[in-house]
C-alpha cells in the first residue's frame, strides 16, 4: 500500500482546504483510514478516521462540525473548513489492516493557517 497526500497549502483564519490522500494497492479486507497531524513541536495526533465497510467516521472534538472526512474506492479526502491558526500542522493519512495486522502511513502535507 503506498499513500500520497496533497493539497495542503497556506489559508487566512476562517478559510477552507481539502486535503487527499491516494492509496494504491488497497485491498478489500476491513481497514480503518485516519488522518493525523503533528505541530512543530508536538506529538503527532489523531484527527478522523473513517471505516471501509461500514463508512462509519469518527472525529476529534476540536475538529468536530468543521472538518469532515470521506472517501471513494482509492483516495480519502479531509475537507477542512473554519480553518484556525492551531490547525496549522502536517497532516498525515494513515491505513490499519487488522488480519493480518498492518499499517501504513504517508508523507505528509503541510497546512498552514495564518494572516
Amino acid at each position: 500500500v503506498q499513500l500520497v497526500e496533497s493539497g495542503g497549502g497556506l489559508v487566512q483564519p476562517g478559510g477552507s482546504l481539502r486535503l487527499s490522500c491516494a492509496a494504491s494497492g488497497l485491498t478489500f479486507s476491513k481497514h480503518i483510514m485516519s488522518w493525523f497531524r503533528q505541530s512543530l513541536g508536538k506529538e503527532r495526533e489523531w484527527v478522523a478516521s473513517i471505516i471501509n465497510d461500514s463508512g462509519m467516521t469518527n472525529y476529534k472534538d476540536s475538529v468536530k462540525g468543521r472538518f469532515t472526512i470521506s472517501r471513494d474506492e482509492n483516495t480519502m479526502y479531509l475537507q477542512m473548513n473554519i480553518l484556525k491558526p492551531e490547525d496549522t500542522a502536517v497532516y498525515y493519512c494513515k491505513v490499519v489492516y487488522f488480519n493480518p495486522a498492518r499499517t501504513y502511513w504517508g508523507q505528509g502535507t503541510q497546512v498552514t493557517v495564518s494572516s
